[in-house]
Parts: structure tokens; C-alpha cells; sequence
């Protein structure tokens, strides 16, 4: 059985954590950032979860991180 390529720009934007969840950045981060007032940026800042129903098809990406 080949090993599994891992896609390269999923790896770059998720992790897992220790008990197997993903997480990910915030989107609206990168610019036009003079228009977000500070307490919006700051919440961006935070990062979360992935949602149940994307987690599956994720996980397949990153195989073995």
C-alpha cells in the first residue's frame, strides 16, 4: 500500500490537537484592515475549530500530522 501525499496548502492552514480535533486560523486577516475596527481584528486573532461536518474530508488531507 502507498503512502498517502499530504496536501501541502491544508497542512499550511490546519493542525491537529492532541485529542484529534483540527484547528484553524480566522479568515479577513490578511488585508484591508483599516476598514475592521480593533476589536474586530483582535477577535481574528484567535483562530478555532473546524466544524463537525467539514472534519472528516480535512483530516484526509493532513494524514499523518
Amino acid at each position: 500500500m502507498p503512502k498517502i501525499k499530504t496536501n501541502s496548502g491544508a497542512a499550511k492552514r490546519f493542525t491537529k490537537t492532541a485529542s484529534g480535533k483540527i484547528k484553524r486560523g480566522c479568515a479577513f486577516t490578511s488585508h484591508i484592515l483599516t476598514s475592521k475596527t480593533r476589536k474586530c481584528k483582535r477577535n481574528l486573532r484567535a483562530g478555532g475549530l473546524v466544524a463537525a461536518a467539514d472534519q472528516k474530508n480535512i483530516a484526509k488531507l493532513i494524514p499523518y500530522m
